[in-house]
């Protein structure tokens, strides 16, 4: 494995898998694979602080095992919840809707507090608690 580095996700392609990190030290853009993300796909967004192993692949800089870095005010909720955030426009194509903002929120949230949680098990708290928001209309679809 190479040293272990902090940087900035520049862009991160879902559909092609791939996308580059700004070390923070200001070197090189580090190359990045869907291959080597710790987690979902879809959570590695452009501005994303994640840690990574840099290594030298054949063609430059490489990230392994890429996880993110939570900081701990991002789980906020703004005042009067989350009826009250707009939605961020998604890269190309229209608005995220606010049950697909909550449902990434609350993925961030339980990584954060409850490291120990599988995946599958992650899926379902948050499908459960998505339903719930919905039924109390504390979130659109």
């Amino acid at each position: 494995m190479g040293v272990l580095t902090v940087g900035k996700v520049l862009r991160f392609d879902e559909v092609r898998g791939y996308g580059f990190i700004a070390p923070e030290t200001g070197d090189e853009d580090v190359f990045m694979h869907a291959n080597d993300l710790v987690g979902e796909k879809y959570l590695y967004q452009e501005g994303s602080v994640v840690e990574f192993f840099l290594e030298m692949g054949d063609k430059g800089p490489k990230a392994s095992n890429i996880r993110l870095v939570h900081q701990s005010t991002s789980h906020q909720l703004p005042r009067g919840g989350l009826a009250a955030r707009s939605a961020a426009p998604a890269a190309g194509d229209g608005e995220v809707s606010p049950a697909d903002e909550f449902a990434q929120e609350l993925t961030e949230a339980l990584l954060d507090s409850v490291g120990s949680l599988t995946g599958d098990q992650i899926k379902r708290v948050r499908a459960c608690v998505l339903e719930l928001a919905r039924e109390h209309g504390w979130v659109a679809s």
